[in-house]
C-alpha cells in the first residue's frame, strides 16, 4: 500500500514522524534501525545560542504518560549545524526543523542560519512550549502574538513553516486561523498539556519546575480533538500529535483531518514504536475498510 504523504516542503514516504525532544538528533535510535523508514524527523528544538534548559529533577512519570520540564535545553544551532544535520544527511528522510526562542528575534535567527541548508527541509515553531517563562507558550497562547511571530518567520523563510499548537488555550481554533492567515504552511497540534505532580514524602512539586508538560495517551482525546476542530477550520495541512502508541492510533488522527503524525514519548517506553507502526499501518487500514490513505482522507470530509 502506497503510505507516501505529500505536504508542503515534506514529501513523505510514510506519515510516521517522530516528535520533536522525544527523539533527539536520532542518534540513539540509529543504533536500533534505519532511520531511513521514516517519514521524517522532527529534531530536537534548536535555539540561536545554547540553552542549559530547566534544574533537575524535570522528568516525572505519570499513570498514563510523563511530565517534562526539560527547558528546551540544547546546544544552539552553530553546533546543530556542525555535528548533527550531519549526521542525519546519511539518511533518505525529511528533517524537521523544531525552532524555539525567547523572542521573535531569536526565531529568525535560527531560521536565518539554516535557510540555505539541504539537510532541513522546513521549519517547525515550537510556540507553545509550556515550561520557558520567557516566550514559549506565552507567544502560542494569544493569537495576535502568535500570528505576529509566524509572519516574521514566513518573511525571513525561504523554506516551508509549520506552527506548533499549544492545547492551553481556550479557542486552540483562533490560534490555528490567525497564524494561517500570517502565512503558516501546516499546523502542528497538540504540544503538551500543562501539569503538575506533588511528592508525598516531600510535600513539594515532583519537578523542580513545579509544572510541566503532560504527554502520553491520557493526551491523545484532547490531541484528537483539536485536529478535528482546526480541520474544519483551516486549509493547510495539519500534523497530528499527542498520545500516539500504535497504528490504530493514526488512523484516529487521520480520521479526525491530520495529514501526518509524529510520535512523542511513547519512543522513550518503546524505541521500535515508528518502524513497527509504519509496519502495521497498511493491515489497520485494510481491517477497517480502507485500501488507501486517500480513503481515509475522503472518510475524514464526511464526518
Amino acid at each position: 500500500m502506497d503510505l507516501s504523504v505529500r505536504l508542503p516542503g515534506l514529501d513523505l514516504k510514510n506519515p510516521v514522524i517522530p516528535a520533536s525532544g522525544c527523539f533527539g538528533y536520532g542518534r540513539e535510535y540509529a543504533e536500533l534501525y534505519d532511520l531511513s523508514l521514516l517519514g521524517g524527523i522532527a529534531i530536537k528544538s534548536v535555539s540561536a545560542a545554547p540553552r542549559e534548559g530547566n534544574p533537575t529533577p524535570r522528568v516525572a512519570d505519570t499513570p498514563m504518560g510523563m511530565l517534562n520540564a526539560i527547558g528546551l535545553q540544547n546546544k544552539g544551532v552553530e553546533y546543530v549545524v556542525e555535528h548533527e544535520l550531519p549526521f542525519l544527511a546519511q539518511y533518505d528522510t525529511r528533517v524537521l526543523c523544531n525552532v524555539a526562542g525567547s523572542t521573535e528575534e531569536d526565531y529568525v535567527k535560527v531560521i536565518e542560519a539554516l535557510n540555505d541548508d539541504p539537510r532541513v527541509h522546513a521549519f517547525e515553531l515550537n510556540i507553545s512550549c509550556p515550561n520557558v517563562k520567557h516566550g514559549g507558550m506565552g507567544l502560542g497562547t494569544d493569537p495576535e502574538l502568535a500570528a505576529h511571530v509566524t509572519r516574521m518567520c514566513k518573511a525571513a523563510s525561504r523554506k516551508p513553516v509549520y506552527v506548533k499548537l499549544s492545547p492551553n488555550v481556550t479557542d486552540i481554533v483562533a490560534i490555528a486561523k490567525a497564524v494561517e492567515e500570517a502565512g503558516a504552511d501546516g499546523l502542528v497540534m497538540i504540544n503538551t498539556l500543562l501539569g503538575m505532580q506533588m511528592d508525598l514524602k516531600s510535600g513539594k512539586p515532583l519537578l523542580a519546575n513545579k509544572t510541566g508538560g503532560l504527554s502520553g495517551p491520557a493526551v491523545k482525546p484532547v490531541g484528537i480533538r483539536c485536529v478535528y476542530q482546526c480541520a474544519r477550520a483551516v486549509k493547510i495541512p495539519i500534523i497530528g500529535c499527542g498520545g500516539i502508541t500504535c497504528a490504530e492510533d493514526v488512523l484516529e488522527y487521520l480520521l479526525a483531518g491530520a495529514s501526518a503524525v509524529e510520535v512523542g514519548c511513547a519512543n522513550f517506553t518503546d524505541p521500535w514504536v515508528c518502524p513497527e507502526i509504519i509496519e502495521d499501518l497498511p493491515g489497520v487500514l485494510k481491517k477497517y475498510g480502507y485500501d488507501s490513505l486517500e480513503a481515509v482522507r475522503e472518510r475524514s470530509r464526511q464526518i
